[in-house]
């Protein structure tokens, strides 16, 4: 009888691990989610939505079904029926944009989706289909730049931040961030437009070199993971228009779990406040100051001690420890969504500048890095 190499049993092991230790674990009894065989096409959402609602409202008159396109995605299209009868019952039909497989792990979000709602943060997922999913519409804003800075909504998201933080969805592992694992896969799927052969020749000229990049990523995975971060369940993806703010209710809720994973705490602050500059027209002026910060970080720290029953008085050192790690992990968001937005450069049908978002992020990387690098956690 043959035996398996002695080698072969531990790396498969290593790897089955690895994955128990980043994978997010939907709660026993979730629902089934419903899976239809339909395909939509990306050039004409409407028609493959209403194949979809003939199955999820059945009750409807297709005739009467109301459309709203909505166009601020970056990732996928969105498309809201409804019917004038019931307008508060709107389902939203998101199809993944092309190609959007090899940045988004597919099955965790849907992970993510089931453990957010079972916890009160997301809405509810109706169903998948072939190239997207469907889901109940939050009622409520979007927020835009000006509104993540107004000091009431600021606290609202800091304290619903801790609230998604402080949710258990591991199964007994001590969690391990993917943030690195993430980072590399993207970056190797761009690394073929670094060669001399590539045509696109933007990249040469305004992207730092494979070299240089490399380099980077190798130093803030060095240094970053020795900050103590805690490990947490991240929304990862915290621009102004992911965060919903329902001013009758007096909540905000999060939306978009596309990034959900397991990583730093640290990260999933810093990449929300360079959210603050927004998107299509980046502003790094509107970077949260220190004052504001150390503002949105109390409120944060307070509720996330209480959720996890650590007590509720923050001390000036848990505070200035984490403003450090924050605004040093900010630098990794910087990469991440540079390397991303090289992705969708190269495979997105959506019309935006990915190339020179991807520039300003690396820019905006290489200018803060000395002044990051120059704040010391407390002793």
């Amino acid at each position: 009888m043959s035996r398996i190499p002695e080698i072969s049993v531990n790396n498969s092991k290593r790897k089955i691990n690895h994955i128990m230790e980043t994978e997010i674990h939907v709660p026993v009894g979730s629902p089934v989610i419903r899976k239809f065989p339909i395909f939509v096409e990306e050039n004409n959402v409407t028609d493959g939505a209403m194949k979809l609602i003939k199955q999820l409202r059945p009750a409807w008159d297709m005739n009467h079904v109301k459309t709203k396109l909505f166009t601020d995605g970056t990732t996928n299209k969105l498309v809201g029926c409804y019917v004038e009868a019931s307008p508060e019952d709107v389902v939203l039909v998101r199809v993944y944009g092309n190609k959007t497989e090899l940045i988004v792990d597919r099955d965790n979000e849907l992970k993510s989706f089931q453990v957010l709602h079972a916890n009160g943060c997301a809405p509810r997922l109706y169903c998948t289909f072939q190239n997207g999913l469907c889901y109940e519409f939050m009622q409520g804003d979007a927020l835009g730049t000006q509104d993540v800075r107004d000091p009431t909504i600021l606290r609202l998201i800091s304290r619903e931040m801790a609230r998604i933080h402080a949710i258990h969805a591991h199964n007994g592992c001590i969690p391990k961030p993917n943030l690195w694992i993430k980072m590399r896969k993207y970056f190797s799927l761009v690394a073929t437009e670094f060669t001399d052969q590539a045509s696109n020749t933007r990249i040469q000229q305004e992207v730092p070199s494979q070299v240089v990049l490399e380099q980077e990523m190798v130093w803030m995975k060095e240094h970053l993971s020795k900050l103590g971060s805690p490990v947490v369940l991240c929304h990862n993806d915290l621009l102004c228009k992911n965060i919903i703010h329902n001013s009758k209710e007096g909540h905000v809720r999060f939306i978009d779990y596309e990034y959900s994973s397991y990583n730093y705490q640290a990260f999933d602050i810093g990449n929300h406040f360079n959210e603050f500059a927004g998107m299509s027209e980046l502003d790094y002026g509107l970077y949260p100051s220190r004052e504001m910060q150390l503002e949105w970080l109390r409120v944060y720290l307070h509720a996330y001690k209480a959720s996890t029953k650590k007590g509720e008085e923050v001390s000036d050192r848990e505070l200035e420890t984490l403003y450090v790690q924050v605004n040093k992990f900010a630098l990794a968001s910087h990469f991440f969504w540079g390397f991303w937005a090289l992705i969708q450069a190269k495979y997105s049908s959506i019309n935006f500048d990915f190339l020179g978002y991807a520039v300003l992020r690396f820019n905006q990387y290489f200018k803060t890095k000395p002044a990051a690098m120059a704040l010391q956690i407390p002793e």
